[in-house]
């Protein structure tokens, strides 16, 4: 089945800022990973399943979407953008794009998700359930940290439970909604709305159905810099799907212009950005490395995202840190363990460890 009979509604209005200071000039959704903006990712598996007319809904930044993905052609979509002028919430953002949507069937994406479930399916799960929205539910290890969505034996959701440390299923919601578009125009419009704390409950309070359509797909919510530099990784090694990859996949994607020593080592799904350039005896592990990085002579990175413009010198260690555009780390130097370096900033030769100098 393909999905040239529905729309795409992608939400990317959030302000990221977990991922600071990568999102203090880049929206999250923008952020390079595995060499391309991470929204292309999601849009090459949207266009993958046969859809072809996608809403995007923006808030901070907006210009820069469209700056991005112009017209949506060279993607081969038709795209359009819709801004919040105030923050309105999923489901207020949802009915903000109303205008736009043209069929009666719409699939609705969390912009930050990266999810390996077959769009078809979901959509054939709702039509052939009769449902007036239908969720993807994604099984998960520990469902601790999230909301649950406990569903029958027929697959109809039953409640939209807070995170607990009982939880009574292991389904949480994955962020991509099938809804019918006189759902969304039913959305109170002026106002915030939570599609998980008022918009699902009251459609379950007067009896609608509400499906979910649950499967062990890939699956990850891009919300922290580790989730940034692992999801980067899994993309490069093939692990999460995409269309989009500038590359084939394997231990590690090295972009055009970028230069890498012969003797160094790029491994654990590392991305080297363009122009960027990785001396000699250096090793990269699971690094994110955007454009126009130097990585000294002896420098060890891992996963850490370097920002555009950084400087690494020789012999430095950068394990688990998040370095903003322009920095330099002097020679030496050793950044652990969540550490996050804003842009510009300059760090001399050996003046930070975390280790007992020897």
């Amino acid at each position: 089945m393909t999905l040239n009979d529905v729309d795409a509604v992608v939400l990317v209005g959030g302000q990221g800022t977990r991922l600071r200071p990568l999102t203090l000039n880049r929206a999250k959704p923008l952020l390079p990973t595995a060499g391309v903006p991470f929204l292309a990712h999601l849009l090459s598996r949207i266009r993958a399943a046969g859809v072809r007319h996608v809403v995007l809904g923006t808030s901070y930044l907006a210009e820069t979407f469209e700056n991005e993905f112009g017209d949506g052609s060279a993607l081969g979509l038709e795209l359009e953008y819709v801004t919040e002028t105030e923050p309105l919430g999923t489901g207020g953002g949802i009915r903000n794009v109303y205008e736009k949507i043209r069929t009666d069937d719409v699939l609705i994406f969390n912009g930050d998700v990266l999810a390996g479930t077959d769009l078809a399916a979901v959509v054939d799960t709702h039509r052939t359930g009769g449902a007036d929205v239908t969720l993807h539910l994604r099984k998960v290890l520990d469902p601790r940290a999230y909301g649950c969505v406990p569903t029958d034996e027929n697959g109809r959701v039953q409640a939209f439970l807070e995170k607990t440390e009982n939880p009574p299923t292991d389904q949480i919601n994955a962020g991509c909604y099938v809804f019918r578009r006189s759902v969304i125009e039913s959305i109170a419009t002026g106002r915030p709305v939570s599609v998980e704390r008022e918009t699902f409950p009251g459609l379950l309070e007067s009896g609608a159905t509400v499906l979910g359509h649950v499967d062990t797909s890939y699956w990850r919510d891009f919300g922290t810099p580790y989730d940034l530099i692992d999801g980067s990784a899994d993309l490069v090694r093939g692990l999460a799907p995409s269309a989009a990859l500038p590359g084939p996949t394997g231990d590690s994607l090295v972009l055009d212009g970028a230069k890498v020593a012969a003797d160094a080592i790029v491994a654990g799904g590392s991305t080297v950005g363009a122009g960027s350039v990785v001396g000699s005896g250096a090793r990269l592990e699971g690094a994110l490395v955007y454009d126009d990085v130097e990585i000294g002579e002896g420098a060890v990175v891992e996963r850490s995202v370097l920002g555009a413009g950084a400087r690494i010198g020789e012999g430095a260690r950068v394990s688990g840190a998040v370095i903003g555009e322009r920095v330099e780390v002097g020679a030496g130097c050793e950044l652990l363990d969540g550490i996050r370096i804003w842009p510009d900033v300059v760090l001399p030769a050996g003046k930070v460890r975390f280790s007992a100098g020897v």
